[in-house]
């Protein structure tokens, strides 16, 4: 029987937050709005980026929404360019896809990024060829829409009963419950614990081995 992990990216592998919020920051001074809070920055990361405009700049027109998302890959793809993007991984996240992989697991991602953006930060890291899928705003409607933890079920083989999504915001928590998957929030990312739970997570892990002790409590098969 497959058993698939599915991980979001930004937030629950990577501590991406800076760059986005200097790319977006940026967006925005350029178009003449008013800068975001960081911590409200932080609210949309996961979404796909006409998504997250939309949820900051609702009073904006849907053409101005993609104007934004453009004009932010743009800026992202600059400090890029520049060196200016650190995209760390969690610590501990390595030795939970470590463990994981030794229990049989195979690992997928299912992320806002867009294929460029997650490419190059899996490459950074090392770690693209350990996923069997990896899906991205770039192919999918935004999350929560279960599009794309479905395709990756649909790419391992496996079945929503023996797949777990973890991440770290309500919105991959709605996806994974939407996907009949089993949800596990991360404690690490940008959503409170308590927003994970209301959202559908069967716990949230205080740091990534964790994920192990809530899989074994959890998951059947």
């Amino acid at each position: 029987m497959t058993r698939l992990a599915v991980f979001d990216c930004d937030g629950t592998l990577v501590d991406s937050s800076a760059p986005i919020y200097a790319a977006l920051k940026e967006t925005f001074r350029q178009h003449g709005l008013e800068v975001p809070a960081p911590r409200a920055a932080q609210r949309v990361i996961g979404l796909s980026l006409v998504e997250a405009m939309e949820s900051l700049v609702p009073e904006a027109g849907g053409g101005r929404h993609a104007e934004l998302a453009e004009q932010y890959k743009r800026n992202f793809l600059a400090l890029r360019t520049a060196g200016q993007v650190d995209e760390p991984l969690f610590d501990g996240v390595l030795e939970l896809l470590d463990a994981l992989e030794d229990d049989g697991w195979l690992l997928a991602v299912a992320t806002g990024k867009s294929d460029r953006g997650l490419t190059h930060c899996l490459d950074r890291h090392g770690i693209h060829a350990r996923f069997v899928s990896l899906q991205t705003a770039d192919r999918h409607p935004s999350k929560p829409h279960p599009s794309m933890v479905e395709q990756a079920m649909a790419d391992a083989g496996a079945v929503p009963g023996t797949t777990i999504v973890v991440g770290d915001t309500s919105f991959d928590m709605a996806m994974a419950v939407a996907a009949g998957a089993t949800p596990i929030g991360v404690g690490w990312g940008y959503h409170e614990a308590a927003e994970l739970l209301e959202a559908g997570a069967v716990a949230v892990a205080e740091q990534p081995l964790d994920v192990l002790d809530l899989i074994r409590e959890h998951v059947h098969g």
